[in-house]
């Protein structure tokens, strides 16, 4: 069955990735965040694409950078988070979690994921269930937590955790081989983990990347999705401790990794 959204995913810089979605019935373009880097000016007239909103997750350069140079080509509707408005320049539009934002045939919800940034946010393709996580969420990971708090990170993926587990996810770095070996640090009998890790490689291996992912593989995998899960709780020291802190740690010994 043909979807009703085309998306391609472009590497960038050194780990990004610039994330394109075209409405196939309507013809419109959009773009998740603005790395500045001319390989996207490049696809964009390989593909006759003229993208008409841009969608920022948070304020971070390389995310950002290229604004203004997209505006100066394409002068699209740019869309930033409410929270980061005064950091994040050009832009033509705030949104805040729980908004609705119409695109072509369909529609981008909204969500509230901080702590990465404080005021971060991703968006939920509804009508061909897609999240592009910008920094909140990796395959295998989660985002360094720059702003905090825990609990406040912990919530936001919490709701990420509560689509449907078809929902592919669309992610802004290619950090999966890292993440695995991590994940697999704090429980190295985890079978899939193991499978996933040669297939990684052999992926890269290739150049090729290892997303998007699906969040039913996420959730079953993913030890940031996974602060509630004893085994993974007793893997950080945190056997018993309120959900918050196993999440705080796992981060914590990710970023000692």
């Amino acid at each position: 069955m043909t979807q009703k959204f085309e998306i391609e995913m472009l590497p960038v810089l050194d780990t990004n990735y610039a994330i394109f979605v075209k409405c196939r019935t309507t013809g419109k373009v959009a773009m998740v965040d603005a790395p500045d880097d001319d390989k996207i000016f490049a696809f964009l007239e390989q593909k006759q694409w003229r993208p008409s909103l841009v969608l920022v997750t948070h304020r971070h350069w390389d995310h950002v950078d290229g604004l203004e140079k997209v505006k100066d080509r394409y002068n699209p509707l740019i869309v930033v988070p409410e929270a980061e408005k005064d950091q994040i320049s050009p832009h033509n539009e705030t949104i805040s979690p729980g908004a609705i934002l119409p695109f072509g045939a369909g529609h981008f919800t909204v969500l509230s994921t901080p702590g990465h940034t404080s005021g971060h946010i991703a968006y939920y393709l509804q009508e061909q269930p897609t999240l592009f996580a910008g920094d909140a969420l990796f395959s295998i990971g989660c985002g360094r937590m720059f702003d905090g708090p825990a609990d406040a990170m912990w919530e936001g993926l919490k709701e990420l955790r509560r689509l449907p587990d078809e929902t592919t996810l669309y992610c802004g770095h290619e950090y999966t081989r890292d993440n695995v070996n991590f994940a697999l640090s704090l429980t190295p009998e985890h079978q899939a983990l193991r499978q996933h890790l040669q297939w990684v490689e052999e992926r890269r291996a290739q150049n090729q990347p290892t997303l998007p992912s699906t969040l039913g593989f996420e959730k079953a995998n993913n030890p940031f999705l996974r602060a509630d899960d004893p085994e993974v709780a007793k893997a950080v020291g945190q056997h018993g401790a309120p959900k918050a802190e196993v999440f705080a740690a796992i981060r914590k010994a990710k970023d000692q990794f």
